[in-house]
């Protein structure tokens, strides 16, 4: 390999390399370990290797994908697109061959090692009344005498026997109402719409006769990296599936402001985002309708939650202005719509409410968070956090109101960018522990019990093996290596005389650590390197910023409890939250985790129509704090970078854990040099 031959960047995992001319994405795929299926031997008879590749400029990576980035539609993928089928812009992986820079992203049933979505269901009180009930009406039928139409005596019945007027129907009802009145012998059943406030009833479905099945919404969690869905019952308010997937936008960019960039520097690319997330949501109906074995026409309701940029890409809205200062939203209003509209396939009547966004980059899914955990009455001045690519941040009690920001933390928590690092799935390293003394760690794993130095362990990951870190064992094993003294505050890796271990290894100018070596069993060496701890140190010096502002917006120096919202809070351990210096200085009892909160709020949303009311009456309330604006922010951010801090104290963390009092700068100067050149690069 050269300099000259072509990158490859693969999606959702950030891992990339360069190869030469002709080799084909699944070799590429497995010499950077993506975890990119194939059983066939490169025939293309299997078909598990599909992949799609993204074109256009990618500012964030610094390249430009052209259409002839892989070679062309051969002979083997026109066979297999004859016979069995592939998605509009799908390739083999076996069979497409590398010809330029480009950027491949690899779909989740082309994955191994599924990824554990996990923003699991909240167990949660929630009163149910939603916006779309079943009446069952007895129809007058029509004579010679008084000879009104089918649905005016409709009304009439609503109006006698449920003292409810204002109805309407659609072409849609209209087609099918004689139908069914005279197949139930003028006794139905309507599904009514009847948002809060409004006085307008509008039919959903109806059925012959008396109907006493369930009906049903979805409250859909459509974040940057994942997208999670609850199929819920809207008279009992069970969830009955849920299930989550990938966001596939996410081969247009990471993070939000790389979608962002790919909108600008490609005509027509929100149209494709807009595309790509609409196709995701449908395949993760199917899934929960699948699951539940239900029909997707008993569908009648959904509610979403989203960050802006996922807000406007939902809708349809080109986000060039969210890139740019004041961040502007087309709008921040709750919006109630057809389900048609937005391209899902539901009912053909049911509705979509989407929650109102707070301002610029605070979004629907931090409103759906406040409805769920209610700073604003709070008796205790409360700091919750939702921990994702664009973490959310609101500070706030009864007495002070509540505060609001965003602060862009990217997908390191998520173990993108990270050289090991990959999404939740099984083998994935999710717990740590190090000894400080021997400096040798123990884990788990995602899909066994058992930790690595017990006996039972390998026999526990017979299927998956060690496959990588994910984002909550990202977070543990940095905090664990500062614990140990294996990092120092300001982030650099020792050397093996420095730290006492052989783990540690020079690996170019600066060290890594050792975590796993599974090569002899052709598993892979799973390392932390400095750039990793680097990405780590940027990505919770922004998370720790945010808070921070809103303490000094409400002139506090310490917070009485913090909640830990997203799919990370119910699987961060507070103790290394804090060693890190992720959140600010608090009891650990204190901190406690909200789990899916977006995703609990969109349910509530769904099952009680008068919360909707109530949330738009919360965000009106939430002052927004714009990070970009406040030049206290880049001092935090600076200060933040350390672990935990090189500034802010963190008394309570210091009777739990005494953290070693190490700089390995001072006695290697080259790695001093370089390590403070590239500290005034990233910052």
């Amino acid at each position: 390999m050269s300099d000259k031959d072509p990158t490859v960047i693969f999606t959702p995992s950030g891992k990339k390399g360069q190869f030469p001319v002709g080799t084909t994405v699944l070799q590429a795929a497995r010499t950077l370990g993506v975890d990119l299926d194939s059983v066939c031997g490169m025939r293309g008879i299997c078909s598990k290797c599909q992949i799609t590749p993204s074109f256009g400029d990618f500012p964030k990576h610094g390249i430009n994908v052209t259409k002839d980035a892989l070679s062309k539609w051969n002979s083997v993928e026109d066979r297999y697109d004859k016979i069995r089928g592939l998605k509009e812009g799908r390739r083999l992986g076996c069979q497409a061959k590398i010809n330029f820079d480009v950027i491949i992203d690899v779909p989740e049933e082309s994955q191994v090692h599924k990824q554990v979505i996990r923003k699991r269901v909240e167990a949660r009180d929630i009163l149910v009344n939603p916006t779309i009930k079943k009446y069952y009406i007895e129809v007058e039928e029509p004579d010679m005498h008084q000879p009104t139409g089918d649905f005016e005596r409709l009304k009439l019945a609503f109006l006698s026997q449920w003292k409810i007027k204002n109805i309407e129907a659609d072409l849609t009802i209209f087609k099918n109402l004689q139908k069914y009145l005279r197949k139930g012998e003028w006794k139905v059943t309507v599904a009514l719409h009847n948002q809060e406030g409004s006085k307008r009833n509008q039919i959903i479905h109806i059925w012959s006769g008396f109907y006493d099945g369930p009906i049903y919404g979805v409250a859909v969690d459509l974040g940057s990296t994942t997208i999670a869905a609850n199929l819920c019952d809207l008279e009992t308010g069970l969830v009955v599936s849920s299930a989550g997937a990938m966001n596939p936008q996410i081969r247009f960019g990471e993070d939000l402001m790389s979608r962002v960039s790919y909108s600008m520097m490609n005509p027509g690319g929100d149209e494709d985002m807009t595309i790509a997330v609409r196709d995701g949501l449908n395949s993760l109906f199917d899934q929960v309708t699948s699951e539940a074995n239900i029909d997707k026409d008993m569908i009648m309701d959904s509610v979403f939650v989203c960050n802006p940029v996922m807000h406007h890409l939902l809708l349809g809205i080109d986000p060039f202005e969210l890139g740019q200062a004041p961040f502007a939203l087309t709008t921040s209003e709750s919006l109630n719509l057809s389900a048609k509209d937005l391209g899902l396939n539901l009912n053909r009547l049911a509705q979509s409410y989407i929650l109102p966004c707070i301002a610029g980059h605070v979004g629907a899914d931090a409103a759906a968070v406040a409805l769920s955990e209610a700073p604003n009455l709070s008796n205790d001045l409360v700091l919750i956090v939702d921990v994702g690519t664009n973490a959310e941040i609101m500070l706030g009690s009864k007495k002070l109101g509540v505060l609001a920001c965003s602060s862009p933390t990217g997908p390191a928590f998520e173990g993108a960018q990270i050289s090991s690092g990959q999404r939740a799935a099984p083998g994935a390293i999710e717990r740590v522990q190090i000894n400080p003394k021997t400096k040798e760690p123990r884990f788990r794993v995602i899909g066994s019990s058992i930790w690595s130095d017990e006996q039972g362990f390998f026999a526990s990951i017979s299927k998956s093996g060690v496959t990588g870190i994910c984002g909550s064992g990202i977070i543990e094993m940095v905090a664990e290596m500062r614990i140990a003294g294996i990092v120092d505050g300001p982030g650099l890796i020792g050397s093996p005389e420095q730290t006492g271990s052989e783990r540690c290894f020079l690996d170019g100018r600066t060290h890594s650590y050792m975590v796993w070596d599974g090569s002899k069993n052709g598993g892979p060496i799973i390392t932390v390197t400095n750039k990793d701890i680097r990405e780590i140190q940027m990505a919770k010096a922004a998370l720790y910023s945010g808070a921070r502002l809103l303490m000094d917006k409400l002139n506090v120096d310490v917070v009485e409890r913090i909640v830990l919202a997203g799919a990370f809070g119910a699987h961060i351990s507070p103790k290394h939250a804090m060693v890190l210096g992720m959140i600010p200085d608090c009891e650990i009892k204190k901190v406690t985790s909200a789990g899916n909160a977006a995703g609990t709020g969109a349910r509530i949303a769904l099952l009680n129509k008068k919360s909707r009311t109530e949330i738009e009456t919360i965000v009106s309330r939430i002052d927004k704090i714009e990070t970009a604006i406040e030049p206290r922010f880049q001092e935090h951010f600076i200060n933040a970078s350390a672990i935990p801090n090189s500034s802010d104290p963190f008394p309570i963390l210091e009777t739990i854990v005494t953290l070693p009092d190490v700089n390995f700068n001072k006695n290697n100067d080259n790695t001093s040099r370089e390590n403070r050149g590239r500290r005034r690069r990233r910052t």
